[in-house]
Order: structure tokens, then sequence, then C-alpha cells
């Protein structure tokens, strides 16, 4: 399966997907968000490939998750830094992988306790589905259906690569 998924393929479809969307919208200015850890890598890409000015930011939703009490802080958390004002700003939220939905919405909740953003435009590498929460992506680089016992994960960040897993084997 890792064959099918080639990284600068699935990037120029996030790539021409969000063009469009930003200008469909009339977005002139957006500023980018990317989910730790496989969202910053492609946070940093995607802006490279936008030609974006300014840098982008960097969410780790630790604090947020809505299974924090079950399973306690990774201890690789480390502080979000967004080095701009999100109050009345297109944001583009990138994340890896979309699977359930739950990780996006631990990642808005953050953002709006740093200010309320224009909008939001939501871009994910691979959409798995599956959602417990009706989260879905604007942009989309593949869509995959995995066996139950399969994984997929962004490895990187250079070279960026997709490993499919077998869970448990």
């Amino acid at each position: 399966m890792t064959a099918l998924l080639d990284i600068d393929q699935l990037l120029t479809e996030l790539e021409s997907g969000l063009r469009e969307v930003l200008d469909e919208r009339g977005v002139k200015a957006p500023v980018l968000i990317g989910i730790r850890t496989g969202g910053v890598w492609l946070a940093d890409a995607l802006s490279k490939r936008l030609g974006l000015d300014e840098p982008f930011g960097e969410l780790d939703i630790s604090f947020y998750r809505d299974d924090f009490s079950r399973i306690g802080l990774n201890p690789r958390v480390k502080p979000s830094s967004l080095p701009f004002d999100t109050e009345g700003r297109d944001i583009i939220l990138i994340d890896d992988v979309i699977m359930s939905g739950r990780t996006i919405r631990a990642a808005m909740n953050e953002i709006f306790d740093y200010g309320r953003p224009a909008s939001i435009i939501l871009a994910t590498l691979i959409d798995l589905g599956a959602r417990e929460l009706p989260i879905q992506p604007d942009v989309i680089g593949r869509t995959l259906a995995l066996e139950s016992h399969q994984r997929v994960k962004l490895r990187g960040p250079d070279p960026l690569h997709i490993e499919l897993q077998e869970a448990g084997r």
C-alpha cells in the first residue's frame, strides 16, 4: 500500500485543493497551523508550496484531548506556538490523518482559546473515515479504507513518508 501513497503526489493534491478553496472563499492572507507532529511537518511543506510569508503555527493538543484524564500526559508534550494573532484570521488547520474527528475538535478548542478566527479550513493528508464527531476536512490528499488491524502513520520529517502498520503483529 505504501507504494500507492506517493507523498509528493499527496502534497500536490493538498496544495491544489487548498488553492481552489482559498480562491472560492476569497481568502487572500491565510495562516497555517499544523497539529503535532505530522501536521507540523505538512504545514512546513505546504507553507513553502503555497508561498506564504508568515511563519506557520504549531499546536500540541495534549491538554485539550477528551481522553486526557484517562490516558494521562504524553511525556513529549511541548507548548503550542502560534507566532501570529488568530483573531479575525483565516486559518488553514493541517493534520496528517483524520479518523474520528476528536483531534480536530481538540485543536479547534485550543485555537479559539487564542482568539476567534474568521474561518478555519481543514486539510488532511489521509482521511480514514470512521467519524465519531461531525467534522469533515475541506481538502483531502487521499481517502483510505483500512482493515481493523491496519494503521497508517506519517513518518518524517526528512524525508516524509507514509507507513502502513499491522497492529498487534
